[in-house]
């Protein structure tokens, strides 16, 4: 018997670390090849890990909730082969998640980052992208910060932290009183007759989206505004064509691909709503990345259309189909979630009416679908039911008006 390692991968370009959000098997599971054995989230996708051998898993290296570096060993599988198995490790897996679409500049992948504490000395030491960028978005000095990783590492969580406590870095971790070492300790179990509060462990979703969603309000000026749309003919052709659009396609006949559409028409006609907000100035973008909000069991993930304005309604179809499907069954790849120019949500399923969505960061704006309602509307000098929605946008006030 041999042993054979599984390691974090890299879920695509620039991406120096991952979070072991949950372990699909434990420890004396049998694995079987392509099985999925663990969730991984990064900062720019979440996804299931296949596991590259066949055996018996025999030692977790990597707690959930965890963030190492790429390459860290993160699990110990017991398979059946020569000593060479040894060696092997699970970058194929992580080429089969992740497919890369293109490699670094000539000096080649990046490297992970290095722990700060093993830097050579008068070298500033290396962080990971998210470090970097949410350090830079206030202004801080990650140098200046005691880290909890491995190696003294410093992570998002050591960043937040430094910031909320006012931007003074402790020379040592701070030891807790008596009295907050009683607080802290764990609840005892409740009464026979049911606990009446429960702590819900944050996955590494939950606390990516709680990040992502206040660095947003404190980065953009939100105004948002409502207007009601008559979407009476819109109703009544999709439901002549859908079952035929169906048996044609293989694929449902949504509203979406028609507001898709509309949005791209839109945002040609205002350029401004498809821009991101930089020093140097507005950045105009000419090309039409169109992310759709899709919420998975443990959060929200924004699959993004690529080109959207380019496809034809059958092929932004399929697309949209596409991706919310691989979306909800963690099958996306990094370049999935990327370079989204303009966000839409359509939170009418829920039975909204109204809504203030949050700007899907570096974007301007982001537009909800509510719900298609049967009401009562003035039509010149009468009254008839039509079927209306409301449309609510929100938008970067730095960048557009009211107008």
């Amino acid at each position: 018997m041999a042993v054979a390692q599984i390691k974090m991968p890299q879920l695509g370009e620039s991406v120096t670390e991952g979070t072991v959000d949950r372990w699909l098997k434990q420890e004396g599971d049998f694995i079987k090849r392509d099985e999925p054995i663990v969730e991984v989230v990064t900062d720019k996708v979440n996804a299931e890990i296949p596991s590259p051998f066949e055996g018996k898993l025999v030692k977790i290296e990597v707690a959930e909730g965890t963030t190492v570096e790429v390459g860290a060993l993160i699990a110990e599988i017991e398979v059946d082969g020569a000593a060479d198995e040894e060696t092997r490790t699970s970058e194929p897996a992580a080429e089969a998640v992740a497919q890369a679409t293109a490699e670094e500049a000539a000096s080649g992948p990046a490297a992970p980052a290095a722990p700060a504490a093993e830097a050579p000395a008068g070298e500033r030491p290396r962080f990971s992208p998210a470090v970097r960028r949410l350090a830079e978005e206030h202004r801080v000095d990650p140098a200046q910060i005691t880290g909890s990783g491995d190696g003294g590492r410093v992570t998002r969580d050591d960043v937040l932290a430094y910031i909320e406590r006012g931007g003074a870095a402790p020379t040592a971790p701070p030891q807790p009183s008596p009295q907050a070492e009683r607080v802290s300790q764990p609840t005892p179990p409740a009464a026979a007759d049911g606990a009446r509060e429960e702590l819900v462990r944050l996955s590494a979703m939950r606390k990516s989206i709680a990040e992502h969603m206040t660095r947003s309000l404190a980065t953009s000026p939100h105004a948002w505004t409502l207007q009601e749309v008559d979407v009476t003919e819109l109703v009544r052709y999709r439901d002549s064509e859908k079952d035929g659009f169906q048996r044609r396609n293989g694929i449902p006949l949504t509203y979406l691909p028609f507001v898709i559409q509309i949005v791209c028409d839109a945002l040609k006609e205002f350029p401004f709503l498809n821009s991101s907000w930089t020093d140097d100035g507005i950045a105009l973008k000419r090309y039409y990345n169109v992310g759709l909000a899709v919420a998975v069991p443990d959060g929200l993930i924004v699959p993004v259309v690529k080109d959207a304005d380019r496809l034809g309604f059958v092929d932004l179809a399929r697309a949209v189909n596409d991706l919310v499907t691989r979306a909800r069954d963690k099958k996306l790849k990094p370049e999935d979630v990327q370079g989204g120019t303009f966000t839409l949500n359509n939170t009418g399923p829920t039975g909204s009416v109204a809504s203030q969505p949050i700007i899907n960061q570096p974007q301007a704006a982001i537009l909800t679908t509510e719900s298609i309602v049967k009401r009562p509307v003035v039509i010149g000098d009468g009254i008839a039911i039509r079927q209306m929605m409301n449309a609510c946008i929100s938008f970067d006030h730095r960048i557009v008006d009211g107008m």
